[in-house]
């Protein structure tokens, strides 16, 4: 048997270990509709799976509604953050209960699941604006993401220092940058606490 066909699997497998999964109260069939086209009607008890920055969050006495700015959704149904000028418009999500404005705060990653109950038409500044309004069921909060630098130093070039040039290289050479700082990388993780995102 080749020696290779081990690695072959023990790839195989490590790919399929990574691939991203949708969280289980997120997962379901739903009909693809843009926050765009639900604007003009028409579309009222369509199923949904929805996410956005939170814009705000008001809290109700019977339920709490969701203002958000919508985006589009990676292959774990997380909101991507998008440059500016590539938003989806708006939307709101209200759901029975309580949800405290101070966790659910603006700038917050949301995804939800619902059915689309018509427009509710609100100012934004001075203009009405048509927002669909979704009944959710499933109000999916992420967690928020800490940024490391993956080096000491914003530059890192791994060709360079004692492990490329040998044991003359760097500062028996008279090179201040001994060590190799010179590209870099940012890691994302989730956080623990609820740091950053």
């Amino acid at each position: 048997m080749s020696m290779y066909r081990p690695l072959a699997l023990a790839a195989a497998i490590a790919l399929l270990g990574g691939c991203a999964t949708i969280p289980q109260p997120l997962q379901g069939t739903y009909t693809n509709i843009s926050t765009a086209s639900a604007q003009q009607g028409g579309a009222g008890g369509t199923r949904v799976r929805w996410g956005g920055e939170i814009i705000k969050t008001e809290p109700g006495p019977q339920q709490t509604c969701f203002y958000l700015l919508s985006r589009p959704l990676d292959s774990q149904a997380r909101p991507e953050r998008t440059a500016s000028g590539q938003d989806q418009g708006r939307f709101i999500a209200c759901r029975n209960g309580f949800y405290d404005p101070q966790v659910f705060t603006r700038g917050r990653l949301l995804t939800i699941t619902g059915t689309l109950h018509g427009t509710v038409s609100e100012k934004v500044g001075k203009y009405d604006y048509a927002y669909p309004r979704v009944e959710a069921d499933v109000v999916y909060l992420w967690p928020k993401r800490r940024i490391y630098n993956r080096y000491p130093s914003p530059f890192y070039d791994p060709f360079w220092g004692p492990s490329y040039y040998g044991p003359w290289a760097g500062p028996y050479w008279g090179n201040p940058y001994w060590g190799g700082v010179y590209g870099g990388g940012v890691i994302l993780v989730p956080a623990g606490d609820g740091d950053g995102d």
